[in-house]
């Protein structure tokens, strides 16, 4: 029962990845050229992570989802060995 749990994690860590990689570096740019320019607007950093974020996911988004398909289904294949 440990594997599973495990599995998922490391599974739900390996799907998040790429979006909070892609936002954390994306609000590091911002950061910076906030701080070099000193333009405070909210949307500013707001915007142009939801548009990273937006394109990362329709990039990668069928790879994520086929790792969820996969561990979904070797779960339910191996769930007559895990009720004992």
């Amino acid at each position: 029962m440990e594997g599973i749990a495990r599995d998922a994690l490391w599974l739900a860590m390996l799907i998040a990845a790429p979006l909070l990689l892609a936002g954390l570096l994306t609000a590091f740019v911002i950061s910076l050229f906030q701080a070099a320019t000193q333009i405070l607007e909210p949307t500013l950093s707001f915007v142009p992570k939801l548009v990273v974020i937006a394109i990362v996911l329709a990039l990668l988004g069928s790879w994520m989802g086929g790792q969820l398909v996969e561990f979904t289904r070797m779960l339910l294949t191996d769930f007559p060995g895990l009720v004992e």
